[in-house]
């Protein structure tokens, strides 16, 4: 049984929303740089994009766990340590050392990613307004958990090479801890939240077999 109601749930959303305003705006604003920068390639433009998704689990986890949820269930306290480390770590694979390549292929995993980074930004808030939970009493993309946790799983389907494994653990974690909310508080937009992880890491680990054995030289010989 959790140790809130839903009303109280929604109540941290105003509260949380009012007082970080107008952060909002500029969360959907990194979300478009970050995806002109995967169409459109530069140099720097991989670290930037990681570093968006750096900031955004940062805040997310000082600014919405830390100091929101946190007055309503003490278990915030732990989520905002595991998404700054999530955030932290992105930071180190992604900007510090360049491990996460984003673009855009002709296969599955980048329909779907596509399809996550829709949802996070449009539906999801679009399905909040649908049921009466307007804003300020909806989750936000960019400084909430769940739409941050699902841009994440489709920013990395539409990477182009391996990335570090561990760097799926803790999105996955909240998939299932953050989606049981569809459920228990009658938020349906976080149904594809609970199922995202279990779509993104299957996918991303065969992508990323098929992606090396493609690349492997004595394949490429024996086909010859």
């Amino acid at each position: 049984m959790l140790p809130f109601t839903s009303e109280q749930f929604r109540s941290v959303f105003v509260d949380y929303n009012n007082s970080i305003w107008p952060v909002q705006i500029a969360a959907y604003l990194l979300g478009g740089a970050a995806l002109a920068l995967l169409l459109r390639k530069t140099r720097e433009g991989d670290r930037v994009i990681a570093g968006i998704l750096a900031m955004m689990w940062l805040w997310t986890g000082v600014g919405y766990h830390g100091l929101s949820f946190s007055s309503i269930n003490k278990a915030a306290y732990i989520f905002a340590g595991l998404f700054v480390l999530q955030g932290c770590y992105l930071f180190y694979s992604g900007v510090y050392r360049g491990q996460m390549r984003f673009g855009v292929r002709q296969d599955l995993p980048t329909v779907i990613g596509g399809s996550f980074v829709a949802y996070a930004a449009i539906v999801y808030p679009m399905i909040g307004v649908a049921i009466g939970h307007a804003y300020p009493e909806m989750p936000m993309f960019g400084v909430t958990p769940c739409p941050v946790t699902i841009f994440t799983f489709g920013l990395l389907l539409l990477t182009v090479r391996p990335v570090p494994r561990w760097l799926f653990v803790i999105p996955f974690v909240w998939s299932l801890i953050g989606g049981s909310a569809a459920i228990l508080l009658q938020v349906p937009q976080d149904w594809l939240l609970l199922v995202s992880g279990a779509i993104t890491v299957p996918l991303v680990v065969l992508r990323d077999r098929q992606t090396i054995e493609d690349r492997d030289p004595r394949k490429n010989r024996a086909a010859n």
